[in-house]
């Protein structure tokens, strides 16, 4: 059958087999309807088979077993000639149920490649906002995910990045206030910013003032345009980490959880709190938050999740504990401390506490000084 290759969805060892359940039943078809002459309408039986194939074959394919259902109906109809035959009315029934079975199927297929091409640019959308950073990046080694409430989704409001630059590399992970398309656009907007701002700044604090302006101008731009979701806020945590000292990482949270300290001796909040979310600065009376100087150990690993996490909700209602959860990990496994295992652990205990129904958008996003045979990352020019 080689007109039964595009849009078939059974495959054994990467060979095509659609063709197979169609044809059986095809042939189960006629051996019931010699054996038992008579007693058995072919008829009620046989349109069966193209319709079957229009659901798991090609258009060549099914159109293919309608000819040969129409074929088999005609020559087994005709084989038994002091028995009951149906004529021209059943045999009419049986050729259209083939033609309608082959235009069924090139609906199919024309959703199937429409599905696609909107996958396609939904994945291509998200390498853009999320673009993909290597293993160690900056002089920074990390590990993260990005799971969507949505299992059509292929992104959303969650947004993060490393920015290597000559100040240091700093690192930006936050969410955007609602859903949908806008959130999108205002977490590339936040991005945009951030990787050049992260780059060209010397002080962390004019990155969180690039940063807040942008949130505002972007929600004039989306009310001047006349929709009603240009008041979204942001919240995040912007990390620094110094290249002249290696031992400390700056840190601002805004509105956001404050992230983890994950090493060998246990699991520490980074901060005690944050202030406002970007967006939202002209609410405060004290400004934006300070930015914070926090000892870093070496191999030490700085944690931050989105609000996808902290609100995984089990079948009795229970928040899941993150810190309690790396810290009886770590005590489990020491190696639980690397980006790579961290992040892994907390995406199967979020999935696994919330039974897999997630109510946000989540992320887990771990980062860590790299070690010096693993090589600081090239940095960009």
């Amino acid at each position: 059958m080689s007109g039964v290759g595009r849009g078939q969805v059974l495959r054994v060892r990467g060979r095509g087999v659609a063709w197979l359940p169609p044809l059986l039943l095809l042939v189960a078809i006629t051996a019931i309807d010699y054996n038992t002459a008579a007693e058995f309408r072919m008829i009620s039986w046989v349109v069966l088979v193209p319709g079957i194939a229009a659901a798991i074959c090609g258009v060549a394919g099914t159109a293919v077993f309608a000819a040969l259902a129409l074929v088999t109906y005609v020559v087994a109809d005709s084989s038994w000639p002091h028995q009951y035959q149906s004529g021209l009315p059943d045999f009419i029934l049986v050729a259209v149920g083939g033609i309608l079975a082959v235009l069924a199927c090139a609906v199919r297929l024309r959703g199937e490649r429409s599905m696609l091409h909107m996958r396609d640019v939904a994945d291509t959308t998200r390498r853009t906002v999320l673009r993909p950073l290597p293993p160690v990046w900056g002089g920074l080694e990390h590990a993260e995910v990005y799971l969507a409430a949505d299992s059509e989704a292929r992104v959303g409001g969650d947004f993060y990045d490393i920015q290597p630059g000559p100040h240091g590399t700093r690192v930006l992970v936050g969410d955007v206030q609602g859903k949908g398309l806008g959130a999108v656009e205002e977490a590339a907007a936040l991005l945009g910013t951030f990787r050049e701002a992260a780059y060209h700044e010397p002080a962390l604090a004019t990155v969180a003032e690039r940063l807040e302006i942008r949130v505002r101008r972007h929600g004039g731009h989306v009310t001047a345009l006349g929709r009603d979701d240009g008041d979204r806020f942001a919240t995040a945590v912007l990390l620094g980490f110094p290249e002249a000292d290696t031992g400390v990482v700056e840190a601002m949270v805004f509105g956001h959880e404050p992230p983890l300290v994950v090493g060998p001796s246990g699991v520490r909040p980074l901060l005690a709190a944050g202030g406002l979310p970007l967006g939202l600065a002209a609410l405060s009376a004290d400004g934006p938050p300070p930015v914070h100087r926090v000892p870093l150990a070496p191999g030490e690993t700085v944690l931050l999740t989105s609000d996808g996490v902290t609100e995984a909700r089990d079948p009795a209602g229970e928040f899941y504990v993150l810190a309690d959860e790396v810290a009886r990990a770590l005590a489990g496994d020491p190696r639980a401390v690397e980006p790579r295992r961290l992040v892994a652990l907390v995406r199967d205990g979020t999935l696994g506490h919330c039974g897999g129904r997630l109510l946000d958008d989540t992320t887990v996003f771990a980062v860590r000084r790299a070690d010096e045979r693993a090589g600081k990352g090239r940095r960009p020019s």
